[in-house]
């Protein structure tokens, strides 16, 4: 081993000034605007059950792929060219797993499998080759790491070889596994567990690498909404719709970049043990939030398409369930910085509760309701909330 080992270190020089996000990084996450696109596009042809479990299977893998990636950067120094060689070879991967998401669950299953894998094993072992000689510490880590993803490779590989829905239960399984695992310190015998006190982490290049995700997920909402727009009658109604879905944008925006970036920023840098903070509040937390982005983009589509029309079940899940889980995500992540969970953001939620359950059971409500009505609806209390919480908080020093 020791042989095959990287003679010079590849691990980032840690100086004690933050460390921002490189150009070669911002070039690897455009991969992911491109899954980001499938993703929502393909649960917007399938929004059912079904669709649903299966856009939720792809999208933790995704979010897997990138937020490891993410850790990987965290650790090792993207200036060196056997890292930059390693982002474009995961880049790769990544646009052949990103093109395969629309038929997943079809014919392109195994290139999906093989492409996930790939990405997760060459993470593996490249850390494994730069930590040998040079930080036995994550070299162990790493052993553990990629222990965990060479026993769930099998359920990913031969689930493509299933049934549509056994193969979903299978990678469903994949996933609770990956996502189980760093729970547990990725747990193995002899090696025991790791623990969060021991990951070095540079908390400020982790908490812009994931605001950058975000970025790049609303991004990918503008997109589908601009586009969308491009191809509809410029009809006032059409207008109208287009610029609610534009308002319910920057809401997202606001409800995020507002508070929460900064105070979770800086919230890591200061932390004792910046590696629980990283694991908590960046690896587990922000996948609600991506998720919401996601299914808010799937919201406007339908608005944009129907602003007029009769508000079914698919689009009720769409347009109250994205601001939902957006708000979900954002009250837990922000739960860690402060000593209780917003109340703007409680109050946001029992607004689209509420708003749900008069759709769903008082019949005069549902019947007046239109998507773009609703549309408005969900976008204004996405607004009330951002400034509720920037009125309560902007005279205090953050966090």
């Amino acid at each position: 081993m020791i042989l095959l080992a990287a003679r010079s270190s590849h691990l980032r020089v840690r100086s004690g000034h933050e460390h921002r996000v490189t150009f070669v990084e911002l070039f690897f996450d455009l991969v992911f605007v491109f899954a980001v696109t499938q993703l929502a596009h393909a649960l917007l042809h399938h929004l059912t059950l079904l669709g649903v479990a299966q856009a939720v299977v792809i999208l933790i893998a995704i979010w897997w792929a990138w937020v490891n990636a993410a850790w990987i950067t965290n650790w090792v120094d993207p200036a060196k060219p056997a890292a930059r060689l390693l982002l474009f070879g995961l880049m790769g991967a990544g646009l052949v797993l990103a093109a395969a998401i629309p038929k997943a669950f079809e014919d392109r299953a195994l290139a999906f499998a093989l492409a996930y894998v790939a990405m997760h094993l060459a993470r593996d072992g490249f850390m494994l080759w730069a930590t040998f000689r040079h930080d036995r510490g994550n070299f162990r880590n790493f052993l553990r790491i990629g222990s965990w993803h060479l026993a769930v490779a099998p359920l990913w590989i031969g689930g493509c070889f299933l049934p549509g829905v056994e193969r979903l239960e299978l990678w469903a399984l994949a996933v609770a596994i990956e996502s189980i695992a760093p729970m547990v310190g990725y747990w193995v015998p002899v090696l025991r567990q790791s623990r969060t006190a021991d990951w070095v982490v540079e908390g400020g290049h982790m908490a812009e690498r994931c605001g950058l995700f975000i970025i790049i997920a609303l991004g990918e909402s503008v997109l589908i909404t601009g586009a969308t727009f491009a191809e509809l009658p410029w009809i006032p109604i059409n207008a109208a719709a287009f610029t609610v879905a534009f308002v319910s944008s920057v809401g997202l925006w606001a409800v995020y970049f507002n508070i929460g970036a900064e105070r979770g920023s800086h919230l890591i840098m200061t932390s004792g043990d910046p590696g629980r903070m990283a694991r908590s509040g960046y690896t587990y937390m922000h996948i609600p939030i991506v998720a919401g982005i996601i299914v808010c983009a799937v919201g406007d589509e339908m608005v944009l398409h129907h602003p007029d029309g009769h508000v079914g079940t698919p689009a009720l899940a769409a347009i109250v369930g994205g601001p939902a889980l957006y708000l979900v995500g954002n009250t837990l992540f922000k739960g860690l910085s402060a000593p209780h969970f917003p109340l703007s953001h409680l109050v946001g939620l029992g607004l689209l509760a509420l708003v749900a359950g008069l759709l769903l059971f008082v019949p005069p409500v549902a019947h007046m309701a239109t998507p773009l009505l609703l549309l408005a609806t969900t976008t204004a209390i996405l607004i009330v909330v951002a400034v509720w919480e920037w009125l309560s908080l902007r005279q205090r020093v953050i966090p």
